[in-house]
């Protein structure tokens, strides 16, 4: 198979877009158009449906198949990259780091501290955003490894036990649960993550366990901002005990008990793309997430 047009190929189909595919790997859109047909050529096989104009461009099934092949190979290709550059002893390199929005405030800066120090060469990058953005930047190979609340979906995923984060359910200390606190809650405004959450996913599975469903909701696009909602008496919520510290402190929020005593709790995980070999900064970083 001919490299350079599995390439244009997987460009195409990763942006969409013949014209942006041509920009992006500084070549003709007329070239562009000539690798595929030879590409298609070559493996006897439709890989596009050429859409009318003004149409969004699509795959077809041997092309969707075609372009997961792809997107390992240069993932591969990337990681091989990497490794070669990165064989100075980690003095230096790039780490990219995909974090969900409340490890990286709370859980991530002691151990980005940590490293840093021990590796003042290598240049680390942190993006934050919720778990499916990150999960879809992990595939993408925008980041070389995540920390998110929320489970995988996608089967190329890996993902791996990181610890625990303790929740609670949080309102203002200026109300009074009824005696039967699970009714209660029931009848509750509850203020929730946005889709694509972990803390959302997490907190839906929860409150289902213990008899709660959330009917009357809104949705804030921080765990911070939804705290601070709960203080001014907007309603209720379920939250991890590191963001809810503070405002407890300070008697904004009451930490209702949870029942029969059982902690309420959410996994962190450390996920990484399985198909695309760890840089040694990767591996470095990963060592000391567990090493404690």
């Amino acid at each position: 198979m001919n490299l350079h047009a599995l390439r244009v190929f997987h460009t195409v189909a990763k942006l969409g877009s013949f014209s942006a595919a041509a920009e992006a790997l500084f070549i003709s859109q007329p070239a562009v158009s000539k690798a595929l047909k030879e590409l298609e050529y070559q493996l006897n096989i439709q890989l596009i449906e050429r859409a009318s104009k003004g149409k969004k461009l699509t795959l077809s099934e041997a092309g969707q198949a075609l372009f997961e092949h792809a997107r390992s190979i240069f993932a591969i290709e990337k990681a091989a990259i990497e490794d070669i550059k990165s064989r100075t002893g980690l003095k230096r390199g790039t780490l990219v780091i995909g974090s969900s929005t409340t490890i990286a405030s709370y859980w991530l800066p002691p151990y980005l501290a940590k490293f840093c120090a021990q590796h003042p060469h290598i240049k680390v990058e942190v993006q934050v955003a919720n778990t499916a953005q990150i999960e879809h930047a992990l595939l993408e190979c925008t980041i070389d490894l995540a920390l998110v609340e929320g489970t995988p979906t996608e089967p190329h995923i890996i993902s791996r036990h990181w610890q625990n984060d303790l929740m609670s359910v949080v309102i203002p200390s200026n109300l009074k649960p009824a005696k039967n606190v699970k009714a209660w809650l029931n009848k509750q405004f509850w203020l929730l993550r946005e889709p694509g959450s972990g803390t959302l996913e997490m907190s839906v599975k929860l409150l289902a366990q213990h008899g709660v469903q959330a009917e009357q909701s809104m949705q804030l696009g921080s765990n911070e901002a939804i705290a601070r909602a709960v203080a001014q008496s907007m309603g209720v919520a379920l939250l991890p005990n590191v963001v809810t510290e503070d405002l407890v402190q300070l008697g904004k929020l009451t930490r209702l008990k949870p029942q029969n005593n059982i902690e309420l709790s959410r996994p962190l995980y450390q996920l990484h793309y399985k198909d695309r070999p760890s840089s040694h900064a990767a591996q470095a970083f990963e060592k000391s997430l567990f090493s404690e």
